[in-house]
């Protein structure tokens, strides 16, 4: 049991989410996912949650096991082409996690998804959360443009709004 993370975890909230993403940042995120969807076939999601529940937080769940349910909650697998891409931050470790479904994850792996998640790690350590953010999406939608273009009247699958939880 890490009493360090617990604390960290029981003192973040819902105003550290704000904090970091300000209605505008918000919109600039769901605008950025919009302009990159508009480039690829892929659908992007981005969640923040500002801290586990305590039940998970005190088994120890990590935030890959976290980004997993919600990929799967939020059914960003239920693409036609099986290319959805969950972008996932638990706030409260400042820990980025990708889950890519198996349609895009395939043509890249793993090492290209923790690239981008480290880079954006690196600017929220020093406060740049938008611009972490926007920078994390455009990398993942460079990768969806280059194996899945976008096709004419392709439809937007999923929401563009980025999800607080």
């Amino acid at each position: 049991m890490n009493l360090k993370r617990i604390m960290r975890h029981l003192s973040a909230g819902r105003a550290s989410v704000r904090r970091a993403f300000p209605s505008r940042t918000l919109d600039a995120v769901e605008r950025t996912i919009r302009e990159t969807e508009a480039q690829h076939d892929g659908q992007i999601r981005f969640v923040v949650e500002a801290a586990l529940e305590l039940s998970p937080l005190l088994a120890g769940q990590a935030a890959r096991e976290r980004a997993l349910e919600v990929f799967s909650s939020l059914r960003v697998w239920d693409t036609e082409h099986n290319n959805g891409v969950l972008i996932y931050l638990l706030l409260a470790d400042r820990d980025v996690e990708i889950v890519a479904d198996r349609g895009i994850h395939v043509r890249l792996g793993k090492e290209t998804w923790e690239t981008i998640c480290r880079d954006m790690e690196a600017a929220f350590r020093e406060g740049q959360f938008e611009a972490g953010v926007l920078a994390g999406i455009r990398a993942v939608g460079e990768h969806m443009a280059r194996h899945f273009p976008a096709r004419s009247g392709k439809p937007n699958e999923m929401p563009d709004s980025p999800v607080v939880l």
